[in-house]
């Protein structure tokens, strides 16, 4: 499918989490179909390394860094106001960058690591950049999301797991969120009639540097156990890149692999839980990160 996008010329699209793995294969494809790709990332120096390693594959490529920690909300507040300053135009949002399963930290401003840079990170760039992104006929907001939402559970009386903290059960919930935002935000844009769309897709089992916290077995040389049940980053990427540029998806939709427990295979539409498609908890959901973060998303 990589070979097979249209050209992306004139199109500018953010990337967050772009210095490995999944999301660094991402922008490498989109900018090799000419968009100009922004890399939202927390290591300015990674990021320019990328940057160049694209440069000398594709000179003519389009590739310019933003740093962007979404553990902290000064700096994402940063980033979108040089984003917002820097392009007239916003036709995608990649919300890529996460992490997983790591021990028991906070972000700068208090929030379970997890929790705070997958859901909360997000919610608050989505929606620092919306207003540049509404004017822009078919723009995307594109949420990576993961089988793991399927375990996952929004403890509203313990969301920063300060009472008990699980890293799989944090990192569940944080996926669970991401789904929660798109479906609710998602809706939001179609009641105002807007042409932003919000989907969601997840790389299914990509061998990447996000699963460094799994138990050695799953990711050491040749990753082990894990190899016959997961696919190359460039696999991996599909789901995302069809979500972001695919003509025929639309709002609302869900990507990833189509093979056993989603781990591997060829991108196609899911359907996320029952509980991914509570209205009640995603409207809850939304209104705590409009209270923990500061955004409101007035416009909608």
């Amino acid at each position: 499918m990589a070979s097979s996008i249209a050209d992306q010329s004139g199109r500018t699209m953010v990337i967050t989490g772009a210095t490995t793995g999944v999301g660094r294969r991402v922008a490498v494809v989109l900018a090799e179909a000419g968009a100009h790709v922004v890399l939202a990332c927390r290591d300015e120096a990674k990021a320019g390394v990328v940057r160049e390693q694209i440069k000398a594959a594709t000179p003519d490529a389009k590739v310019s860094v933003v740093v962007l920690d979404l553990a902290s909300l000064e700096s994402v507040h940063e980033a979108a106001r040089r984003i917002g300053a820097e392009y007239e135009r916003l036709d995608v949002l990649i919300n890529n960058a996460g992490v997983m399963r790591p021990p028991r930290s906070t972000t700068a401003d208090g929030f379970e690591l997890q929790f705070g840079t997958n859901h909360l990170g997000h919610f608050a760039l989505t929606g620092l950049l919306l207003e540049r992104m509404l004017p822009v006929e078919g723009s995307r907001i594109v949420t990576v999301a993961s089988p793991a939402h399927k375990q996952g559970r929004i403890d509203f009386d313990d969301l920063q797991s300060v009472r008990r903290y699980r890293p799989g059960a944090a990192y569940a919930q944080s996926k669970l969120a991401n789904l929660l935002f798109t479906y609710e935000l998602q809706r939001r844009l179609a009641a105002k009639a807007a042409t932003t769309v919000a989907l969601a897709a997840h790389p299914g089992g990509a061998r990447s540097e996000l699963n460094r916290n799994l138990p050695i077995l799953f990711h050491g040389k040749n990753w082990g156990l894990a190899r016959p049940i997961t696919h190359p980053v460039e696999a991996g990427a599909l789901p995302i890149l069809r979500a972001a540029v695919d003509p025929a998806a639309r709002g609302g939709e869900y990507y990833g692999p189509d093979g056993w427990f989603e781990f591997r295979g060829k991108p196609t539409l899911l359907t996320s839980t029952a509980r991914s498609h509570d209205q009640a908890v995603q409207r809850r959901l939304w209104d705590v990160s409009e209270q923990l973060t500061g955004v409101r998303y007035d416009v909608l």
